[in-house]
């Protein structure tokens, strides 16, 4: 693989409705694009999703690590195994960068698999893609009467999985959930996400208790990294405990014990891309973690055909997967096609047409892209 420069993009698209939870509140994307240019005008394309709150990194951080290492990777990848020589002798930079290393393995992923005519699972030893991918529907924590709305959409479109974000209101998160649950009926999955809300695992299993609702798991409900008190609630609550902030490295993973309390929430971006992933996610295997493939809200396409890769190999081990929302979130996509669930949150086969392309298989529109 011959690359002749990494150019670097925004893609500050607004989104169609504000996104909320209790670490954040979203208008807009916020993601850094890599273009690797290679010969003939054939271009390989990354994303990665910064996200102060979860990996440190910002938009602006994001491009400096890009700018600071572009020269040394056009200079020494050529393939491959060049690629992860290359993350493993900057690992330590890398685990502190991963949303902005993601968009450039990405994009070298897409660059080599255009080049060689082939799919990026080709180039990574992994199965084609094949078949059907189901996501769940995501509630953000929003007041009552937009909730249910939203939720409605969700039932009338088919989608039985759930995964609600909650304000720690116990009145108002109660009330959401009984209100999906008398809808819903008893066929529902829901599982919560805190985003890392409270301080106090005994507060957590009170809220749990006190909350009367049937939910199998739920996500980062104390501060990140507090593996101790988490174990606590999956003690006291028999909720299973998601782990999603507290899990960018897979050094964190093998540092848990009774793998049954565990689910591994796995982000492309967050991990540092897809190789970091499938790493990851073999060692969850090897665990008997269950496992999540989420994503960063306002991921465009890209990222969404990235994430399929990682969740095609573990299809046994896989709990749930989040995000595909496309153009149903953002205003307009940057891929063509967009890769979003429909009826009963399936992304289909034919949705992407030919799994089988070169590359991740995508036009970009490169024109709606802004130069950092």
């Amino acid at each position: 693989m011959s690359i002749e420069r990494l150019d670097t993009y925004r893609f500050p698209v607004p989104f169609r409705v504000v996104f909320r939870h209790a670490s954040a509140s979203r208008a807009k994307a916020a993601n850094i694009i890599v273009a690797a240019r290679g010969p003939d005008g054939v271009t390989g394309y990354g994303e990665g999703c910064p996200r102060e709150y979860v990996t440190g990194e910002t938009v602006a951080s994001a491009a400096a690590f890009i700018e600071k290492h572009k020269a040394s990777i056009v200079r020494e990848v050529r393939g491959i195994d060049e690629l992860c020589a290359w993350m493993d002798a900057h690992r330590e930079e890398v685990d502190a960068n991963p949303a902005a290393f993601c968009a450039v393995e990405i994009a070298l992923l897409d660059l080599r698999g255009k080049l060689e005519l082939c799919p990026i699972e080709d180039l990574l030893g992994i199965s084609r893609l094949a078949g059907a991918f189901r996501y769940s529907a995501v509630l953000g924590d929003s007041k009552l009467p937009a909730f249910e709305r939203q939720a409605d959409q969700y039932r009338q479109m088919g989608f039985r999985d759930f995964k609600v974000k909650v304000s720690g209101d116990l009145e108002q998160d109660r009330r959401k959930l009984a209100a999906l649950a008398r809808k819903g009926g008893k066929t529902l999955r829901v599982r919560l996400d805190a985003n890392n809300l409270w301080h106090d695992a005994a507060e957590v299993s009170g809220y749990l208790k006190a909350l009367q609702a049937d939910v199998f798991a739920i996500e980062e409900p104390l501060q990140a990294g507090d593996f101790k008190g988490c174990a606590r609630i999956a003690l006291e609550s028999g909720v299973r405990i998601i782990l999603d902030e507290s899990l960018a490295r897979i050094e964190q993973l093998r540092a848990i014990d009774d793998p049954t309390c565990w689910i591994a929430n796995l982000r492309v971006s967050k991990m540092g891309g897809i190789l970091r992933s499938l790493e990851l996610a073999r060692e969850a295997d090897h665990l008997g973690v269950g496992l999540i493939v989420g994503a960063q809200v306002g991921e465009t396409s890209i990222l969404t055909r990235a994430s399929l890769a990682v969740m095609n190999e573990h299809r046994k081990s896989l709990v749930a997967a989040e995000g595909a929302f496309g153009t149903l979130l953002l205003e307009r996509d940057l891929t063509e096609p967009s890769l979003m669930f429909g009826r009963e949150g399936k992304l289909a086969s034919s949705v992407g047409s030919d799994w089988a392309r070169p590359g991740l298989g995508l036009r970009i529109k490169e024109n709606l892209l802004t130069p950092v």
